[in-house]
């Protein structure tokens, strides 16, 4: 998922889809454990991905937070 696209989204989306790739995440570690994937650079896109959407949701919050605070 591009950047672009992530911005796009709400809040609540974005932590929808963080919860998402994890859970993909996850799925993939343990397949990768018992036989090895075909493509483990999987493994690291997602990780990326969700290092992304966390970034994104950060910089979202921080605007929708006054500045004062």
């Amino acid at each position: 998922m591009k950047t672009s696209e992530i911005r796009e989204l709400s809040i609540k989306e974005i932590e929808e889809r963080i919860e998402n790739e994890k859970n993909f995440l996850f799925r993939q570690k343990l397949n990768h454990a018992i036989s090895p994937i075909d493509n483990p650079l999987k493994l690291r896109a997602s990780r990326r991905n969700i290092a992304r959407l966390y970034t994104i949701l950060n910089q979202k919050k921080r605007e929708v937070k006054p500045a004062n605070q």
